[in-house]
């Protein structure tokens, strides 16, 4: 249970910048991500994705892989985020807490169609996979490889 691949987007819309660590605090987020110290509803901090459910989405759509494609922040290998819905975890020095689902919006139907696929089929496709919203409850480091753990 790893963290592969670390991304934040300083602006909404623009490209994601991919990182080999990335500075969390409490209560705030990621540093540098669009979402820094917004807090309009829970889970607003930090978003995750399993590599696994990307990987596999890109081959039954014969697409190259590309781990950045849902624009989540942490992307994952060997966990199942569903679990850690209301579950405290660690990742790195960093504390979290799964809040809810991150389920597919338009925004993710219409940026992974194709001629092939319409948005309504990636957003079927998501459903239940799209990766986990989570609140940041320690000040810390994630660094790309680093552990989740947690007390279960």
């Amino acid at each position: 249970m790893i963290i592969e691949r670390i991304f934040i987007s300083p602006e909404r819309g623009l490209a994601q910048i991919e990182c080999e660590y990335i500075t969390a605090q409490s209560g705030m987020g990621l540093l540098g991500d669009r979402n820094f110290g917004k807090n309009t509803h829970p889970g607003q901090n930090i978003t995750l994705v399993e590599a696994e459910e990307i990987e596999l989405f890109c081959a039954l759509n014969s697409r190259p892989s590309d781990l950045s494609l849902t624009r989540r922040n942490l992307v994952t290998r060997g966990v199942r985020l569903n679990d850690l819905v209301n579950v405290e975890f660690t990742v790195g020095t960093v504390k979290l807490r799964g809040i809810e689902l991150c389920e597919p919006c338009s925004l993710l139907g219409n940026s992974l169609s194709s001629e092939s696929l319409a948005p309504a089929a990636v957003i079927k496709h998501w459903v239940h996979r799209g990766g986990l919203l989570a609140d940041v409850l320690s000040n810390g480091e994630v660094v790309r490889g680093d552990r989740i753990e947690t007390d279960a």
